[in-house]
């Protein structure tokens, strides 16, 4: 009884505060206070989200009495998160900031959790979850993967801030969004064809956020501060949906491992984003669900839905097509064991994403 009762253990990482609105940048030193974590901080920003939010970070913390130091990393790789982690245990710091796009929040996210220190997101931009999720986007050699961390201690979204951002960095995070459509679809195949744990209320989550967002669509405009706040807590219900569930199975499905695919194979991918928002029309198709419904709220927002809109060549998609089922063979979706060239070819024409 006691193994039985073991083996339903879950942990759930959420973070604890949520500050969404405009100007809440000037907030950073209280939500320390309130977390208390009261000095030595490391912010880890990017060249020129540096001048648009980092430094004001760092000034705020500086004059609440702080030590603070700050790092500029300009790349989601492995070994900017040694750099950081190094830089951190040097100086001890108490903790870490990610201040800037999705780049900066992914390294200092995991570079957090391999030092076990408290980390908290300060995102730019919103354009995908990765600004509140416990999973990091790193790059290793000519490889990215999607790791395991902590999930930030806290989110502070200052919606002035990412209206300013340019407007596709938005509609990307849109397009991550309603990818959960497809992904929650995956999650269900493979708990009926394969017995995989599945949460309802993580799916239900999840794919809630979504369909307020299709639904949505029309009112998401450029420079809206409006529009920014309701991506921004769209993205934050997915990550919550991902910890509810302990993996990123509500948010992450083969349209993700589409996108995974063209990072591969397209010599100038587009934005994650992006990819996964086109994933997801594919990945409908082959579902036998309303796909059009998906390029309809796509198009609304002014977000992709062809290969020529993404900037990739007809014969990328279709390779990616071919390659999707390969990025990650132990998740199984509706990929199944693999499209064939010629169906591959068929998904894509008869959803218009090539000509």
């Amino acid at each position: 009884m006691t193994q039985d009762m073991n083996a339903q253990k879950k942990w759930m990482q959420l973070p604890r505060d949520v500050v969404v609105g405009h100007g809440v940048i000037d907030d950073v030193k209280n939500v320390c206070a309130d977390l208390k974590l009261a000095d030595n901080a490391l912010i880890v920003t990017g060249k020129s989200t540096r001048k648009i939010a980092g430094d004001i970070v760092h000034d705020s913390l500086t004059d609440s009495g702080q030590r603070v130091e700050m790092i500029v990393s300009e790349a989601a790789s492995m070994k900017e998160v040694d750099r950081v982690r190094k830089q951190a245990l040097e100086s001890g710091v108490e903790y870490l900031l990610g201040v800037g796009s999705g780049k900066s929040i992914d390294v200092a996210k995991l570079a957090a959790t391999e030092i076990e220190v408290p980390f908290i997101s300060v995102p730019t931009a919103a354009s995908h979850d990765g600004i509140v999720s416990s999973r990091a986007s790193i790059k290793n050699g000519n490889k990215t993967a999607s790791i395991q961390a902590n999930a930030p201690m806290a989110v502070i979204a200052d919606t002035d801030i990412i209206a300013e951002a340019p407007y596709r960095l938005l509609a990307s995070g849109c397009g991550d969004i309603i990818s959960n459509c497809t992904a929650v679809l995956d999650w269900q195949l493979a708990t009926r064809l394969q017995n995989v744990p599945f949460s309802e209320y993580a799916a239900a989550l999840s794919s809630m956020t979504a369909q307020i967002l299709i639904d949505s669509a029309d009112t998401i405009k450029p420079e809206l501060e409006s529009s920014v706040r309701m991506v921004v807590k769209a993205l934050v219900s997915s990550g919550v949906a991902m910890s509810i569930a302990g993996s990123s199975r509500p948010a992450s499905g083969s349209e993700h491992m589409f996108s995974h695919a063209l990072d591969k194979v397209a010599p100038v991918p587009a934005l994650h984003g992006e990819q996964c928002g086109v994933g997801t029309i594919l990945m409908m198709y082959l579902h036998g669900g309303d796909w059009k419904s998906i390029r309809d709220a796509l198009q609304a927002i002014n977000a992709p839905v062809t290969a020529e809109e993404l900037g990739i060549e007809d014969k990328y998609i279709l390779e990616a097509l071919v390659l999707s089922h390969t990025i990650r063979p132990e998740r199984y979706t509706i990929l199944g064991t693999g499209l064939t060239p010629d169906a591959a070819e068929i998904v894509a024409r008869k959803t218009k994403v090539i000509s």
